[in-house]
């Protein structure tokens, strides 16, 4: 008899989760992603803002999965799904047949309907963008010291974050830790320390799922380091010279920046949207399918949905967030949801979700945690944030490489990875004379 053949789909949090819970199981299990790599996505504004190199929050999947005899990792892109024959279909032609299919594709940046902002507006989902990110924000600093213009200095000099949720707090703090103690010395034109940073949102406040308080103490530590807050916005435009927003019923601002980083939401990616034509799934507005409590599709007990693609509420009612948790206990759930099946259980238990807390750090010695209902906030959930983020890193050699690294910054306030690499941001430099030119680049992007 056959062995029962598991697909897994994305190996993110929650496929990488469901992998391992079947490592002894009598099942055949396959994973496929179109990256071959599993990527710590709490820890990538780390990247972009130069404390860690790609390879400190990357894993490859092959060496994660190598001792588990019964699983294999293949790398492709799924274009397609047949339901009624049980097969994924990969943009190369190729196709795999399945008896249980674990769905873990993830979201992707959303910009609200607005995707030509992206180009000028880098979100932050995966290395490219954070190498970017890098980019972008590195080569502010070098184009500043080299401009004599006053106003394109300050523009130059000006950063806007958009969204204030743990992202985007994070990104403020780290590029206010950059601006005042990095570069500090580094220039001689310019004065980092001058630099501005702005913090949009449409909510009334930073860190709307965290409790007021906490999200108070939070703001109060981005101000500490030269982050301006503005909540209750909401940004009209964005483009290379800058963005505009306005406060609800109020008249436009504009804010001359040439760095502007997305961190403003997101929403299901392509396959997610395929999954829900193939199988009449419902879903909400930002995409997510609309799942079953044991987080199977309505008519489809052998495809399970995890992470952020699935919309399920939680314990208060409200559908659960789209954090690293919930992936991961999603994907070991639906493994076990699996060999429930095999062993012959047709009642399958509800998921059910263990909130362990959540954490945010805005900067050094600095951070906001609410861990199973106890509030921290300062150094202390500092130190907890760093635990928990480096015992999640799923290799023993990144989490070595994290805590030297991370121990080196606190000691020297140093970021080791700052590197300007691919070409020129917006492929102009500015020349001697101080208006900017345009010039040509054959590097390597």
């Amino acid at each position: 008899m056959a062995a029962h053949r598991v697909i897994i789909l994305g190996g993110g949090f929650g496929g990488l989760y469901a992998a391992r819970a079947l490592r002894k199981a009598p099942v055949e299990v396959t994973l496929l992603d179109r990256r071959n790599f599993h990527l710590f996505q709490p820890l990538l504004y780390q990247v972009a803002t130069g404390s860690l190199s790609p390879g400190d929050v990357c894993a490859p999947l092959r060496s994660i999965l190598r001792r588990q005899k019964n699983t294999r990792v293949l790398l492709g892109e799924v274009s397609d799904l047949d339901p009624r024959t049980r097969k994924v279909i990969l943009h190369d032609g190729a196709s795999f047949d399945y008896d249980s299919l674990i769905v873990a594709t993830g979201s992707e940046s959303f910009y609200f309907g607005n995707d030509q902002w992206r180009v000028f507006a880098p979100s932050l989902k995966s290395v490219e963008e954070a190498t970017a990110i890098r980019h972008k924000i590195l080569y502010a600093f070098e184009a500043a010291e080299r401009t004599t213009d006053v106003d394109e200095r300050r523009a130059w000099l000006t950063f806007v974050v958009v969204g204030a949720g743990p992202t985007g707090v994070e990104l403020s703090g780290a590029l206010g830790e950059i601006a005042r103690q990095t570069l500090k010395h580094d220039f001689r034109a310019i004065d980092p320390t001058e630099a501005r940073i702005l913090l949009l949102d449409g909510a009334p406040r930073v860190l709307m799922t965290f409790p007021e308080d906490l999200s108070a103490h939070a703001e109060r530590s981005l101000v500490g380091l030269g982050v301006r807050t503005c909540t209750g916005v909401l940004v009209t435009e964005i483009d290379p010279q800058g963005v505009s927003f306005r406060e609800h019923g109020g008249a436009v601002e504009r804010q001359a920046a040439r760095t502007v980083l997305w961190a403003g939401g997101v929403h299901v990616a392509g396959f997610g949207r395929i999954l829900a034509q193939r199988t009449g799934a419902q879903t909400d507005p930002s995409g997510r399918l609309l799942v079953n409590p044991d987080l199977t599709l309505p008519g489809y007990p052998e495809i399970y949905v995890v992470g952020d693609l699935a919309k399920f509420a939680g314990p208060d009612g409200r559908p659960l967030p789209g954090v690293a948790q919930v992936a991961m206990q999603g994907g070991a759930y639906a493994a076990r949801g699996i060999l429930a099946h095999l062993e012959g259980h047709q009642n399958r238990r509800p998921f059910h979700y263990i909130d362990k807390g959540d954490l945010a750090v805005i900067g050094r010695a600095s951070a906001v945690a609410r861990i199973f209902g106890v509030r921290l906030h300062g150094l202390i959930a500092w130190l907890v944030w760093l635990f928990v983020h480096i015992m999640y890193l799923v290799q023993f050699e990144n989490r070595v490489l994290v805590f030297i690294q991370w121990g080196f910054l606190y000691l020297t306030f140093s970021r080791g990875a700052r590197l300007i690499t691919g070409s020129p941001s917006n492929g102009a430099v500015p020349n001697r004379e101080g208006p900017f030119e345009t010039i040509g680049h054959e590097g390597p992007s």
